[in-house]
């Protein structure tokens, strides 16, 4: 379809994975270079002649690299779960923890590529992760022979590193009440309907704020429950 295409019409995007890794700077001590590997879902439409337009739905994948402090630890952390796996024989063992938060991406830019010997495609050579490659129906197609679908996002997230440390923090015992607390003639006694008088109006569940941040309060007027 995407060789037929006459165009292209951008649909959604959608993150799936972000494959991390870590490796420490040689001639900076403490600071780390965090590689991130974005894999997306892309749905389009492509229009081929005077047909409708029929969805296609592919993969693209974007790196990014940076340079975060982590400090130094000497220190190797053992836990009881997968006791086989944690042989911790390796320099590497006290790297910081990578942390990504992220978003669905926005649509940028979708246009179709004429397919040309300067423009050759780098498909085949990205190593798709096999649980990625699952979230598809069918399989992957990673050539074509006219065209290629290229598409610009606009990616927000977050990149941190964390290590374990220790803190000293005050603590107390269980707090566990010794009786019941017996409310007095007047608050046990108050009417329903005076209490539902004195609950706000909730206006924004009936009509949609303008805006994500406004905020409504009922009017000092009569209004009708």
């Amino acid at each position: 379809m995407i060789d037929r295409a006459q165009s292209i019409k951008a649909g959604s995007a959608e993150l799936l994975y972000a494959y991390i890794d870590v490796e420490p700077v040689t001639f900076n001590r403490g600071f780390y270079t965090v590689d991130v590997r974005y894999f997306y879902r892309i749905t389009a439409d492509a229009f081929v002649g005077a047909a409708r337009p029929v969805q296609v739905c592919g993969l693209a994948a974007f790196s990014k690299r940076v340079v975060l402090f982590g400090s130094e630890s000497g220190s190797k952390s053992f836990t009881s779960e997968n006791n086989e796996s944690q042989v911790q024989c390796v320099p590497q063992s006290n790297l910081p923890t990578a942390v990504v938060e992220a978003v669905d991406p926005l649509i940028l830019s979708l246009k179709l590529v004429d397919v040309c010997e300067c423009r050759p495609c780098d498909c085949g050579c990205v190593d798709i992760p096999m649980a990625v490659a699952a979230c598809f129906g069918d399989e992957l197609v990673t050539g074509g022979d006219q065209h290629r679908l290229f598409i610009t996002l606009g990616q927000f997230s977050i990149i941190r590193l964390e290590r374990d440390t220790q803190l000293l923090i005050p603590v107390y015992d269980y707090c566990i009440p010794t009786k019941d607390c017996s409310c007095d003639n007047d608050n046990c006694e108050q009417d329903p309907c005076d209490m539902f008088r004195c609950v706000q109006f909730p206006v924004d569940e009936f009509f949609p704020p303008n805006t994500i941040t406004t905020t409504s309060s009922a009017g000092g007027g009569c209004c009708q429950r």
